[in-house]
């Protein structure tokens, strides 16, 4: 039997015994991505906490994001070659215990400790592209487009509901519970892991362990320097030898890469036409995306002295980012409908072009509450059919042994993306202080913000040009013969 006929036969993606595999994967999805922006809306009560400076207390979601970076590439391809669901019970128990261990830094005010424990938590990113591989391979092929979608849309449902979560936690019972609900889901996943089927891996052949170092550490000089820009200073010497070692790093990664018989991260995949253009997207959406959730709850907080802003605690900035995760859950299985239909292409058009008229609206008009709730509900819609959609390409790009990788790439891809959207979010806020309170920043800084995101989203929408009126690729297309 062949791996592209695994799915059709397998009994789980059928009856009661397919529902729990969805839910299963859905819930250590939700997990993972809720953990990494849980400790967003709490950084201050941390550095209050932790007794640390602005810079310390920022390293509890830099080192999140780079332990998850380094994961993903590395578990999609132990995945595809060892089989998802072992591969998947190493990423939720790593997650577990860095749960423990960071609640025990911040009962003990250890920065350090709590840095430590989100970097054990930050390997569940792993769970993304080993989620896709069991339901590329469990999953009869007419419910695939669906499943993947709502998967897909876990990554903008689980952030959008650690902000949304995180003020009332802490408000009612300290910094120490955000570690203790990401335990809880952990748990839950860990238990849901019955449910899965086991399987073999599909591709086989050893691990890179070579390129999975070099890649490492160009994703940790690539990532530091995009999260340290703002605070070191972009043109000093330490963040220009980041780049400028990234840069190396990577070329060195594409040499070992393309001389290898087993690589982590085949790179001839890129030549794909829709592989490549759910990259590009993906990493212009992140930024959007990311760049969107860091401006909008530190408008509505702004103390209303200050010219703008509602002063709303971190628990009320959370509730005006309800209506994104709701409405990014409700339009990922429309999504999947529409690519069913017509292909990819629409549901990314029609959220990028949501996301378009949010940030445009809100750039206009941003003197009531309710502008940030109702552009909300089109920030959710359009992350739901974006995210849903980019799932789907790049899973119908790509032949199943090698979906994990695929996943992996798409995942990284969109990290680095999300971080430069924050990133450059937070210069702009920086370069713009209040003439009123210095502390602050103007609201011009938020208005140029919202600008540059909305044309940012009209950058995603043009590149869907680019990808192929289908969007799913051969899969021959995708595994050029090997010399």
């Amino acid at each position: 039997m062949t791996a592209q006929q695994t799915h059709v036969d397998s009994p789980s993606g059928a009856g009661s015994e397919g529902r729990a595999v969805v839910a299963a994967l859905l819930v250590a999805a939700c997990g993972a991505s809720l953990a990494q922006t849980v400790v967003v809306a709490a950084l201050p009560s941390l550095q209050s906490d932790l007794g640390t400076s602005s810079t310390g207390v920022a390293w509890v979601l830099t080192s999140f994001m780079l332990a998850s970076a380094i994961s993903v590439p590395i578990a999609g391809r132990l995945g595809d070659a060892r089989g998802y669901r072992r591969v998947l019970v190493g990423c939720l128990s790593s997650f577990a215990v860095g749960a423990l261990v960071a609640a025990l830094g911040t009962h003990l005010g250890s920065l350090g400790v709590l840095v430590t424990g989100r970097v054990l938590q930050g390997v569940a990113g792993g769970v993304f592209p080993l989620a896709m591989g069991i339901v590329r391979t469990s999953v009869p092929p007419a419910r695939i487009p669906r499943v993947v979608a709502v998967l897909s849309a876990m990554f903008g449902v689980g952030g959008a509901a650690g902000m949304v979560i995180a003020g009332p936690l802490v408000e009612a019972f300290g910094t120490e519970s955000l570690s203790w609900l990401t335990l809880a889901l952990a748990i839950v996943a860990l238990a849901g892991i019955r449910f899965l089927p086991a399987g073999k891996g599909a591709s086989g052949g050893r691990i890179d362990l070579v390129g999975a170092v070099i890649l490492s550490g160009a994703l940790v000089c690539l990532l530091l320097a995009i999260s340290e820009g703002n605070t070191w200073g972009w043109e000093s010497a330490g963040i220009l030898s980041l780049f400028v070692g990234a840069a190396v790093l990577l070329a060195a990664f594409a040499v070992v890469e393309l001389r290898s018989a087993d690589p982590l991260i085949d790179l001839r995949l890129l030549k794909v036409r829709a592989f490549a253009a759910a990259n590009l997207i993906a990493f212009i959406i992140g930024a959007a995306m990311f760049g969107s959730i860091t401006l909008i709850p530190r408008f509505v907080e702004t103390p209303e002295a200050g010219g703008y802003g509602f002063t709303l605690s971190a628990a009320g900035a959370g509730l005006v980012m309800l209506p994104v995760g709701v409405f990014t859950l409700i339009a990922s299985p429309l999504s999947g409908r529409l690519t069913e239909r017509f292909g990819p292409r629409v549901p990314m058009c029609a959220g990028a072009g949501c996301a378009a008229v949010a940030f445009a609206w809100l750039a206009v008009a941003h003197g009531s509450v309710w502008d940030f709730c109702l552009t909300g509900v089109l920030v959710g819609t359009g992350y739901g059919l974006a995210f849903a959609a980019l799932g789907n390409l790049v899973v119908a790009s790509v032949e199943p042994r090698h979906t994990g990788v695929a996943v992996g790439v798409n995942t990284i891809v969109r990290t680095v993306g999300g971080a430069l959207g924050a990133q450059i979010a937070s210069a702009l806020l920086a370069a713009s202080p209040s003439p009123r309170i210095p502390a602050l920043p103007d609201v011009a800084g938020y208005t140029h913000g919202f600008i540059l995101f909305a044309l940012v989203a009209v950058a995603a929408l043009v590149a869907t040009l680019a990808m192929p009126r289908r969007g799913a690729a051969p899969a021959s297309e995708a595994e050029p013969a090997r010399s």
